[in-house]
C-alpha cells in the first residue's frame, strides 16, 4: 500500500479546485481497503471517499485520509426473464459504462449518458437526467465497512432513494454500525460494486422539450436506445460545458419540488416558469430558470461564474495559475439562493458536497 503525502487534487475534482489531500491511499481492490484498515496509523482516523471528484467543492485541503477510489471492471453478470444485471466496479466512468451497455445491446442507461462522475458515486447521489433516475435501474450494491472492513451488499430499498439523496449522504446513529440495516452510511462504508438491471422490455423515456425537438428535427418518432444515447451527448454538450475544458461540477442546485397550488401561485406571478409535473401530484421547478431569472446567467463573483449557456452550472472562470477557490464558488452559490428566495420564496439546495 502507499500512502501519498500531500498529494495534489486539481486535477482529481471536476472544478478544478486548487488542494491537497494530506494523505492519499488508492484503492484498487479488497487488499487496500484491508491494508488502511491494518495501518494503526490509518484505521481508526476520520477519511474521505474520492470518486471522480464531479461532484464536490472543496474549500481547502482535505484534512481526513483521502480514499481514491479506482476499482475497475465491467461484465454481464447474469440475466432474468426480465432484465440483464449488468455489474461495474466504482472506479469506472459512468458514461464509459453507459456507452458500453449500448455497445453490447442493454438498452435502458442512455438518458443519463456523459453524466461525469464513477460509477461508486452513481448511488450516492441517485444520479438522473431525462426522465430517469438511477433507483430505476438499480439492481444492488458491494460495499465495505470502512471501520471493520466486512462486506455488505443492499438492494434498493436499503439504499433508501430520494430526489438525488441516498443513504450514503446521511450521517448514522451515534452507535450505529454501518451494515444493510443502517439508517445513515455517510463517510462509513466504500462502495465497490454496483449492479443494474436493464430491462429486455424496454421502452423509450421521451417526455422532455430536449428530446421531443431532436426528434421533429430527424423525422424519427419511434427512436431506439442508440438514438436517444446520440440525442443525449448532443443536447448535453450543447448546454453543458466539459470539464476538461471549463472546471465545472455539473448542475449544481437541485431542482426544487412544491405542491400544485404553490406552482400555480407562482405561474401567476411568472407565466413562464419552467415546470413540470410529477406522478405524486407535485411539480419540479427548473432551478436553472429560477436563476437565469434572476439575472445570473454569465455573471461571476472573483473566479467563479454562472455559466452563459445554463445557469444550472457553475464553473471555474480561472486560469491553471489563478483557479476558482471553493470560497468562491460558495459565495457564488449563496448570492444566488438569496437572489432566488427574495424573488420566488423558494430556497435552492446545492447539489455537490462541500469539504
Amino acid at each position: 500500500m502507499l500512502v501519498e503525502k500531500n498529494a495534489p487534487l486539481q486535477s482529481s475534482n471536476s472544478f478544478g479546485i486548487a488542494a491537497k489531500a494530506h494523505a492519499l491511499v488508492r484503492i484498487r481492490g479488497q487488499a487496500d481497503i484491508d491494508a488502511v484498515l491494518h495501518d494503526a496509523a490509518l484505521r481508526d482516523g476520520p477519511k474521505f471517499v474520492l470518486g471522480g471528484g464531479s461532484n464536490i467543492v472543496l474549500t481547502g485541503d482535505v484534512k481526513p485520509l483521502v480514499l481514491k477510489v479506482e476499482i475497475k471492471g465491467k461484465r454481464l453478470l447474469h440475466e432474468t426473464a426480465k432484465a440483464w444485471i449488468i455489474e461495474a466496479g466504482a472506479g469506472e466512468n459512468w458514461h464509459d459504462l453507459v456507452t458500453w451497455t449500448l455497445e453490447n445491446g442493454y438498452p435502458g442507461l442512455e438518458n443519463m449518458a456523459l453524466i461525469p462522475g464513477t460509477v461508486g458515486a452513481s448511488p450516492v447521489q441517485n444520479i438522473g437526467a431525462y426522465g430517469v433516475e438511477l433507483q430505476d435501474r438499480f439492481d444492488s450494491l458491494d460495499a465495505v465497512d470502512l471501520t471493520t472492513g466486512q462486506s455488505f451488499s443492499l438492494n434498493a430499498a436499503q439504499c433508501a432513494f430520494g430526489y438525488r439523496d441516498s443513504v450514503f449522504k446521511h450521517a448514522s446513529a451515534p452507535g450505529e454500525a454501518p451494515n444493510a440495516k443502517a439508517v445513515g452510511l455517510k463517510d462509513k462504508a466504500l462502495i465497490t460494486r454496483v449492479r443494474f438491471a436493464l430491462p429486455k422490455a424496454w421502452k423509450p423515456v421521451l417526455g422532455y422539450a430536449d428530446i421531443e425537438k431532436k426528434m421533429l428535427q430527424s423525422g424519427q418518432n419511434k427512436p431506439d436506445a442508440l438514438q436517444i444515447y446520440h440525442w443525449i451527448c448532443e443536447i448535453r454538450r450543447a448546454k453543458l460545458p466539459d470539464p476538461q475544458v471549463i472546471g465545472n461540477a455539473g448542475s449544481f442546485f437541485k431542482n426544487p419540488t412544491v405542491s400544485a397550488e404553490q406552482c400555480e401561485d407562482i405561474i401567476q406571478r411568472e407565466p413562464k416558469i419552467v415546470h413540470y409535473q410529477l406522478a405524486d401530484g407535485t411539480v419540479k421547478l427548473a432551478a436553472g430558470w429560477l436563476i437565469d431569472a434572476c439575472g445570473w446567467k454569465g455573471k461571476s463573483i472573483g473566479q467563479a461564474g454562472v455559466y452563459d449557456k445554463q445557469a444550472l452550472v457553475l464553473v471555474n472562470r480561472g486560469g491553471a495559475d489563478n483557479p476558482v477557490t471553493g470560497g468562491e464558488v460558495m459565495t457564488l452559490a449563496k448570492a444566488i439562493q438569496t437572489s432566488v428566495y427574495e424573488r420566488f420564496g423558494l430556497r435552492l439546495e446545492p447539489e455537490p458536497v462541500v469539504v
